[in-house]
Parts: C-alpha cells; sequence; structure tokens
C-alpha cells in the first residue's frame, strides 16, 4: 500500500463554519478525506472512538481552546500530527504550541497552498518515523509498538540465545507458532530445522512413533525403518504446538527424552542421542490441568522455567492499527492488488472490534476485505458481516444509556418525572442527534445505527434545521 497517511482521514476543529468549510473544500481537493468539528470537547470525543491521520485545529474555540486541546492529547501520550491555527500577530501563541509539541503552525487570513505545504510536511515525517518505527517494531514478522511486546520480543530474544526449553502462553490466534519460529531464528540453531508439530492432530496411538521414530518390523505396516521428529529436529528446535494435548502417559517419555538427550525408536533397543531446542505452546491452564491429573507437575516445571506470554489483542493498545495496515499490504502484495484507501467506516470497525479469535481472526478479515475490495479501496461492505454487525450494536448499546435517564428508565432506579415529558418527536431528535455524535458526524453510519436510509435521515435533520 503506498502512502498509507491518505487512508486515514484528516479532522479540522474549527467553530467557524466558514472557514472550516473552506479547510476541508482544500483538502478534498489535494486527494485527502476529512472529519470537521467545532470544538475541542468534539475532537476528544471523536477521537476517542475515530482513528484519524493528523488534526488541524484553531486557537480560539469556545469552551477548550486549542492550545489547552494540543496540550491534553500530548499529555495522553498522543503522536498525532497536529497543526495549530493562530490569528496573525500572535507569534506567542505559535511558538507556545510548538513547545507542547505542535507539528507547525498557520496565521490567518489563511493561504491555501501553505495549508498543503503543512499538511504534506506533518505527513511526510509522519510517514518516515513509521518506516523507522517498522524496523523497530518488527521482530521477524510479528508487528508489536506496545510495551507489552516489546516486553515480549526483549525477553524472546534473550532466552532465544540459550538451549533450554521453552514455553509460550496465550491465547488461541495469538501467534505462538509465529514467536516460536522468531525465537529459532534468534537463535544460535537458525540454520538448522524448526520442526512444528501440533500435538492435537496426531492420533495418540501413532504418537510415540511420530516422535521417536520407529525400527523396521516395530509394529503391523512398519515395513521400514522410520525417523521420527526429535531425529528430523536434529541440531535445530521442534516446536510442540497444544502441548496440553499430549497424553499423559507420552509425557513422562518427553521428559524423559529432555532429561537424558536422547529418545529410543519404537521397537529399537538403544537410545539414540539428539540435539533438539523444545519450545512447546499452549492456550490451556497447565496448573489447573495438573490438578485435574492431565498434565505432569514435573514437565510443567521443566518447561516453564522459561515461559513467555503472548497478551491477546485487546491487550495491545494501539497495535491492532499497525497490524491493520501491515496486513493489507501483505494480502495485497499477495494478491496483486494495490489499495490505496479505506474508508474511515471500514478502518473504525477494524479498530472497534475486539478479536475474540485475536491476530488470526483480524488477519482472516483483512484478507477477506482486500479480496472483495475493487478499485483500490477497501470498503465497509468489504468486511465480515459479524464485525459489522457487532459494531453497529455496540454503537447502539451504547447510546440507549443516555435516553434512558430522560425518558426510559431501563434497568436502573426510576428518573424523577419531569414538568412535561418530551413528546416523541422530541424523543427521535434527541436518539439521531445522540446517535450523530457518537459516529462523529458520519451520515451514512448514523443511517445504519439508526436503521433508516440516509434520504430519510437528511430530510430530518433538514426538518430541525428549518425550525427556528
Amino acid at each position: 500500500m503506498t502512502d498509507q497517511e491518505h487512508l486515514l482521514p484528516l479532522l479540522v476543529v474549527e467553530d467557524d463554519p466558514a472557514i472550516r468549510e473552506l479547510l476541508e473544500e482544500e483538502l478534498h481537493d489535494a486527494g485527502y478525506a476529512t472529519l470537521g468539528v467545532s470544538s475541542a470537547e468534539e475532537a476528544i470525543a471523536l477521537l476517542s472512538h475515530t482513528a484519524v491521520s493528523m488534526m488541524i485545529t484553531d486557537v480560539r474555540l469556545p469552551g477548550m481552546t486549542g492550545i489547552q486541546l494540543l496540550q491534553q492529547l500530548r499529555q495522553e501520550g498522543s503522536e498525532l500530527g497536529i497543526i495549530v491555527i493562530t490569528a496573525f500577530g500572535t507569534i506567542d501563541q505559535a511558538v507556545e504550541a510548538l513547545k507542547l509539541g505542535a507539528d507547525d503552525f498557520l496565521t490567518k487570513p489563511l493561504d491555501l497552498d501553505a495549508i498543503r505545504e503543512a499538511v504534506f510536511r506533518v505527513l511526510e515525517r509522519q510517514r518516515l518515523a513509521l518506516s523507522h518505527d517498522d524496523e523497530l517494531h518488527h521482530f521477524h514478522g510479528i508487528v508489536g509498538k506496545s510495551p507489552t511486546m516489546q516486553a515480549l520480543f526483549h525477553d524472546a530474544s534473550r532466552l532465544a540465545k540459550s538451549s533450554a526449553p521453552i514455553l509460550i502462553l496465550g491465547e488461541s490466534g495469538t501467534g505462538k507458532e509465529l514467536l516460536a519460529r522468531a525465537i529459532h531464528l534468534e537463535s544460535p540453531r537458525h540454520e538448522a530445522p524448526f520442526v512444528p508439530v501440533n500435538c492435537a492432530s496426531i492420533p495418540a496411538d501413532l504418537m510415540e512413533s511420530e516422535f521417536f521414530g520407529h525400527v523396521k518390523g516395530a509394529f503391523t505396516g512398519a515395513n521400514e525403518a522410520r525417523k521420527g521428529l526429535f531425529q528430523s529436529a536434529q541440531g535445530g528446535s521442534l516446536f510442540l504446538d497444544e502441548i496440553g494435548e499430549m497424553p499423559i502417559n507420552l509425557q513422562a517419555k518427553l521428559l524423559r527424552a529432555l532429561q537424558e538427550k536422547t529418545v529410543r525408536p519404537v521397537g529399537g533397543e538403544r537410545e539414540e542421542p539428539v540435539d533438539v531446542r523444545i519450545i512447546a505452546a499452549t492456550h490451556r491452564n497447565l496448573e489447573k490441568e495438573i490438578e485435574e491429573q492431565n498434565f505432569r507437575s514435573d514437565l510443567f516445571y521443566r518447561l516453564e522455567t522459561f515461559s513467555l506470554r503472548i497478551p491477546p489483542l485487546r491487550e495491545r493498545g494501539s497495535d491492532i492499527e499497525h497490524l491493520v495496515f501491515a496486513l493489507i499490504d501483505k494480502h495485497a502484495d499477495a494478491q496483486g492488488k494495490q489499495i490505496e484507501q479505506i474508508e474511515p467506516e471500514a478502518l473504525n470497525t477494524l479498530l472497534s472490534y475486539s478479536y475474540p479469535g485475536n491476530v488470526r481472526e483480524l488477519e482472516n478479515a483483512v484478507m477477506r476485505a482486500v479480496t472483495l475490495s475493487e478499485e483500490g479501496v477497501l470498503q465497509h461492505g468489504d468486511l465480515p458481516e459479524r464485525l459489522r454487525d457487532h459494531v453497529s450494536t455496540q454503537a447502539s448499546a451504547e447510546l440507549m444509556p443516555a435516553l434512558s435517564g430522560e425518558v426510559l428508565a431501563g434497568t436502573q432506579a426510576p428518573a424523577p418525572a419531569p414538568a412535561r415529558w418530551p413528546s416523541l418527536e422530541e424523543v427521535e431528535k434527541r436518539y439521531i442527534k445522540k446517535v450523530l455524535e457518537a459516529t462523529g458526524g458520519n451520515k451514512r453510519r448514523t443511517a445504519e445505527v439508526l436503521g433508516i436510509a440516509r434520504r430519510t435521515l437528511y430530510r430530518r435533520l433538514e426538518d430541525d434545521n428549518e425550525q427556528p
């Protein structure tokens, strides 16, 4: 994907409707999508659920000033590119804004060419910083900028240098095999084989032969000797995925192989030396499995000495945004496509979903969307239905409590009766306003949440504006 900054809209914070419209039109002409709000408070509310590439804000705003908005965002750790608009002659404000972390400033009256140049400069700096970040925040193909992932990469790199067994813990879909491969590539064994095996996929009666091999005639059908997984991984790493599914009788033989560094093929009479680094993984709670006598405690303690936990996607903060773009790039390249835009609504849905299936579920959703995308644009309708439905339902659920205190008590304690109950028309207007605010003024999304046609929404908004 090229020019990723064009995928996200620019946020314009300006209380003067004419200037805000001028800025948005100029940015549209330059090829950018935009969102516009009239106050700092609206900007903060929108940024809580909507991703943008950068922000342009006036200093003079009703309520919180643009300088205070800038200061709050920087105190919260936001790295959003921010351009501040100041009145001509108030250079002190511009200096203050730069000290507080603004990326650039513009003076009124606005020079339209200067606006384009300033936006380009800020986005270009972000692009270069992102390219540098990509180098710093990838661990053999695993994307992770969040502190938890950076700590995981650091620990994995240190443990990779030894030959001690490693236990990787994490929910399904978090990328345990990817981390195991990364550890192998980081280790002195990287030129030897990496052999992965899913313990849940091997029939219990064949497991011993699969792991340790067998000699000719060891059992019916053993017409020739066969090497096991340990011998195949000689000098390298053997990755035992879902080790919690391994039968307990085989666990004892695995422990012996770890301790003695030898294996005995099925039907064989001699131990064979093996030099293999074991990396195991599971989504199960092995301590609970020990209590239920499904897992050997001595094997657990042997593996658990060096353990790594991969956090679920919901605990990885802003990583999801980096993953979305990285996965779009990956699958667009694989399919020979070039995705140049992603609808803000589609991006917001991808960033808002909880992903119980973690990175695997996210990747499947992105792969589907890229496959269905047309004309270089990834649209909301390209996403899996469960993502679209979940986010719409969530948005509706978040809006209902705001009305329940005024009109419907719901499950809360009944509210005191007002002097005059609002009419159904007034309730409808309030609800539309709440939904419109929650979607950041996105009328198409608002119509979807309300379950009405956009034409109907526009008509009701026009009716409301015409009333004194």
